[in-house]
């Protein structure tokens, strides 16, 4: 391990409180900092006292004294001055002697820091000194200015005026004018109900209190009425106003004159008022809350009369205090080292600044202090630059303060924090660095020893200016203990480590150039020889870029052994081509090894595929070729697109092989018309690549229709109708716009034809209705194509017939016979199945109860020429009516006459309850109780018994009019059984199913009992086994 000898002479000379002490040492730091106060003065007031908050965090703890404008103020037993820990206390106000700024300083042994600026100001407002004013005689017409003058005062005012006796203030308008500025009331033109006296009441808005003045009294003179005059502004604004960042300010605009004059306000650079601005006409205020550097600018209020206008202008300049921006750090230096603290602050204008130390002015004279701008130099520190630093920026309108104190240090040299590193290996030939660096203040001399001599520097040792150790082209030598010495004026220590020397790192495989396919699985090599003391530690890089084994799609995988880096590559893509990088490295060395692998594969996709020439069926096609992935391309070959194909289909070119130097071809057999989008795809001796993007879509030229309807037909319809029906052609077929059918017929064995041009091109039927059509008559038929180059071929001839006629008669001899209580059958005499004029296709049964309405009938329908049917789902006991009519193509015949049937009774509802069982032999015997039919049910005829091997499987069936049943059955199986009763109602309810048991060779007897608990124990079987011996 390295070693650490020092003198124990390790000492901070800054300040003792650096060492050996318990407590933990802290800097003054404020915590709580005087504000400012303005103290409210009131007639008669005995308590006038103000306290200013200061209180500081440190170790010692801090002592406070305070200054009053840079002056110290000395607080002494029974002064108006007091000190409660840090807080000053003021009694008996003075507003002659205690007006000021107020600052806080709190000092203990790391120094002194200053608090912010506090000011302290007294509101106060006297009384009026004068008790009579002179009257003011005015003419109509004429403005006037009744001056204010309030009395000696600090602190804001407000002011308002009294008309005659209060409470009646004179109220604003725009002839009358308050001026907050200085209380004087001005009247634009002043009119017979203005005289009077006016009297100034004064508020301060600290101290809530108010005077008022004497009253002035206004007379009207009785030498003539004051004519009419241009605007004269008596209120208005200074030419600059500086204005506070997020401050409101009020602009004052009003003047006199006859007639009454009208404000206005502009931005003279154009800009218009934002929302937040207010604008008064009526009291010829500016308002502008929360001002920002924007608002800033040139003002103008006009005045505007009959008689003239006058303006006058004023500029808002904006202005902020400074805030702090970077704030120099707490920083701990060595003796020599050269400090840079840097403080900024934003301010308009531009701050100042200057700094403290200890409370006290920097001495700029002192050659080692720079300050430029915010920052601070000082070189060669020493121990007497200790202390508290503060950085204080301000402009006209404030000032901040920001602390930060410096220590300066000076220790003997100390190996504790930076031991030289017990063990440091080095290549054979190669060059290392053993590093020195103690902690001490000031900097010392570093000397080396290699065991116990002093180590003499040559053209390859040498000792940095750093104090390290530089060893160029290492030998076998070089080996041994190395010891680094470092002294200054405090001390000596001296920290020691071992050089071991490690055989060079190289790679036995030869750089290569691996030629593949895709698809392959390849083994790039890694070999090296190395020192058998070193471990190895191999990274591998494609292109540059680290390969993270396993997170590749499991392309990459280390093969090789502890002393060998080698990887596969699994069924390489294309993507895989470039450059492997082996890198091989062990603590003293590194080496890499590069290996070019080029991928071949299918082509990748042309480029620049585009049509330059179509017609009603061929496109011109061109296209680049891409890259062919090192293996040159053989053929191309073109698919097509279009909005009716299924994605995209190989299409016939000319030439018909497109060789590999092929780039362009005719694609033939196009659909005219048609919007079509191409492709190409390139293949090679390895395969066929990826597509090409889509060239732009490409109409084919129009053409006559050549693709005629298919599926030409017809028959149906309505009385005197002839309807014609055919498949519409594709719109692909249509071979341009403006598409439709020529629709073509006559009677069959007429010489001429009759056409009628159907416009839509999805038609599929066309109806020609005349009287004089014949029913049921055969007409040949023929459907063509047109579009707007003219007409294409028809179909071919079909025959169809015309509408024929509703069936004439009713059917004869209807019948109804009720076979169970939901059954009914119903048979009837058929009609002749066709004639000349019509057919029947069928019968219409129509059936409704007794408590419905036929027209909520429910209806069935037969197909064909059947005289019967069956109508199920009916209630029992239930009487329906039905009529029958027959039916084809044109519609319903007549109904029938209306017979009625009633259904049977229900069949029994109530299930077999019990049933009992027992088997001998290949014998099973079942009793069960007589079902007993309720009043409104039909009487039990006879049981049907149902059994199966299991509940799935169809079970047999065996009727029987008793309540017992003998059934051989073989005895090695189970069985399932259902027993329920019948009637000429029907079918009544089933019994629970029971299983019955194999029981080989033995005799069984059991019962179902009436309640069942589960559906899956639903027979609780009573058994009895009696063995046979």
């Amino acid at each position: 391990m390295g070693q650490n000898k020092s003198t124990n002479y390790f000492k901070i000379l800054s300040l003792k409180h650096f060492m050996g002490w318990n407590t933990v040492l802290l800097r003054p730091v404020f915590t709580k900092q005087p504000g400012s106060v303005v103290f409210p003065l009131k007639p008669g007031e005995d308590q006038r006292e103000v306290v200013f908050s200061c209180e500081a965090q440190g170790h010692p703890p801090p002592i406070y004294r305070w200054k009053l404008n840079d002056s110290s103020i000395l607080p002494r037993p029974g002064s108006r001055y007091s000190l409660m820990g840090g807080n000053l206390h003021i009694t008996h106000l003075n507003k002659d002697e205690d007006v000021g700024i107020y600052q806080c300083l709190a000092s203990n042994s790391f120094g002194t820091v200053v608090s912010r600026e506090a000011s302290l100001h007294i509101a106060y407002l006297e009384n009026f000194k004068t008790q009579r004013r002179n009257p003011v005689r005015v003419r109509e017409g004429q403005g006037v200015v009744l001056l204010c003058g309030p009395p000696p005062h600090s602190g804001e005012l407000t002011f308002t005026w009294i008309f005659n006796h209060y409470p009646s203030f004179v109220t604003q308008d725009t002839r009358r004018f308050v001026s907050q500025k200085t209380g004087n009331l001005y009247i634009a033109k002043v009119e017979p109900s203005d005289v009077g006296n006016y009297t100034c009441v004064v508020t301060n808005t600290v101290t809530k209190t108010s005077v008022q003045g004497p009253p002035t009294p206004l007379i009207l003179r009785v030498d003539g009425v004051m004519g009419e005059y241009e605007p004269k502004i008596e209120v208005q604004f200074p030419e600059v106003v500086p204005v506070a960042k997020s401050s409101t300010v009020k602009l004052e605009c009003f003047a006199l004159g006859n007639p009454v004059p009208t404000i206005s306000w502009r931005r003279v650079d154009g800009a218009t008022f934002g929302r937040k601005v207010d604008v008064n006409k009526a009291s010829g205020v500016l308002e502008i809350p929360y001002f920002q550097q924007e608002d800033a600018g040139v003002y103008e209020c006009t005045a505007e009369n009959t008689r003239g206008r006058n303006s006058v202008q004023g500029k808002l300049s904006f202005y902020a205090p400074p805030h702090l921006t970077e704030k120099p750090q707490d920083v701990q230096r060595t003796i020599d080292d050269t400090l840079v603290w840097d403080c900024k602050a934003s301010a308009k204008p531009k701050p100042s600044y200057r700094w403290l130390k200890n409370g006290e002015a920097l001495d700029p004279m002192e050659d080692r202090l720079q300050v430029s701008g915010g920052v601070l130099t000082i070189s060669s520190l020493n121990l007497a630059d200790i202390g508290m630093y503060q950085c204080v920026a301000e402009n006209k309108h404030g000032r901040v303060f920001t602390n930060a104190e410096l220590r300066v240090i000076a220790i003997a040299p100390d190996f504790s924090q930076n031991l030289l590193k017990a063990q440091t290996l080095a290549r054979l030939g190669g060059d290392i660095l053993i590093e020195c660096k103690p902690r001490m203040s000031p900097r010392g001399v570093i000397s080396w020893r290699k065991g116990k001599e002093a180590l003499r520097e040559s053209h390859r040792v040498t000792v940095l200016e750093t104090g390290s150790l530089r060893i160029a082209n290492v030998t076998k030598m070089d080996a041994g203990l190395y010891t680094c010495v470092a002294r200054n004026q405090f001390g000596v220590a001296s920290s020691a480590g071992s050089l071991l020397v490690k055989e060079p790192t190289s790679i036995t495989s030869p750089a290569g150039h691996l030629d593949v396919t895709v698809g392959e699985s390849i083994v790039l090599p890694c070999q090296v020889a190395h020192d058998p003391t070193l471990e190895l530690k191999f990274t591998w890089f494609f292109n540059e870029q680290l390969i993270h084994f396993g997170s590749h799609g499991a392309y990459f995988e280390k093969v090789g052994g502890r002393s060998a880096g080698d990887i596969m590559i699994r069924n390489i893509q294309l993507r895989h081509a470039g450059k492997y990088t082996c890198a091989v490295q062990t603590k003293v060395d590194s080496v890499s090894i590069a290996t070019d692998v080029v991928v071949r594969g299918p082509p990748g996709p042309p480029v620049d595929c585009q049509v330059t020439e179509v017609t009603e069926t061929t496109a011109s096609v061109s296209w680049g070729p891409g890259l062919d992935n090192h293996s040159p391309i053989l053929s191309y070959a073109i698919q097509a697109r279009s909005p009716f194909s299924l994605g995209w289909q190989a299409v016939t070119t000319v030439p018909e092989r497109l060789g590999g130097k092929q780039l362009s071809a005719a694609v033939t057999d196009l659909n005219p018309w048609v919007e079509y989008e191409f492709r190409v795809l390139a293949t090679n001796s390895i395969g066929t690549g990826e597509p090409s993007r889509a060239s732009k879509r490409a109409r084919t030229k129009e053409s006559l229709p050549r693709v005629t309807p298919a599926r030409v037909s017809g028959g149906g319809g309505g009385r005197s109708e002839l309807v014609i029906t055919w498949e519409p052609v594709p719109e692909e077929m249509q071979s341009g716009p403006g598409f439709g059918y020529v629709v073509a017929f006559r009677p069959l064995g007429a010489p001429g034809w009759m056409q009628a041009a159907v416009t839509s091109p999805d038609a599929s039927r066309y109806v020609f209705k005349n009287e004089s059509i014949p029913p049921f008559s055969p007409y040949q038929v023929k459907v063509g194509v047109y579009n707007n180059k003219g007409e294409g071929p028809f179909s071919p001839v079909t025959t169809i017939y015309s509408a024929e006629e509703e069936p004439g008669r009713a059917p004869g001899r209807l019948r109804a016979r009720s076979l169970s209580a939901s059954e009914v059958e119903v048979t009837w005499k058929p009609l002749a199945w066709s004639n000349n004029r019509r057919r029947i296709l069928g019968y219409e049964l129509r059936y409704w109860g007794e408590k419905e309405k036929q027209d909520t009938a429910r209806v069935v329908r037969t197909v064909g020429n059947r005289t019967s049917i069956l109508v199920r789902d009916l209630e029992g006991s239930s009487t329906y009516s039905l009529c029958l009519r027959a039916y084809n193509s044109a519609g319903v015949g007549p109904p029938s006459n209306i017979v009625n049937v009633t259904t049977k009774k229900p069949p029994p509802s109530q299930a077999i309850s019990k049933i009992m069982w027992n088997t001998s032999n290949s014998k099973v015997i079942l009793k069960w109780d007589q079902v007993h039919a309720l009043e409104n049910e039909s009487e039990v005829t006879g049981y049907k018994v149902m059994y199966s091997q299991d509940k799935h499987s169809s079970p047999s069936v065996v009727e029987t009019n008793s309540t017992s049943l003998e059934l051989s059955l073989p005895v090695n199986q189970d069985y399932v059984i259902q027993i329920k009763p019948f009637s000429e109602g029907g079918e009544g309810s089933s019994s629970r199913q029971i299983t019955i048991p194999k029981i080989a060779g033995s005799v069984a007897m059991g019962a179902a009992p009436q309640s069942l608990v589960c559906p899956l124990l639903n027979v609780a079987l009573l058994l009895t086994v009696q063995s046979i011996l």
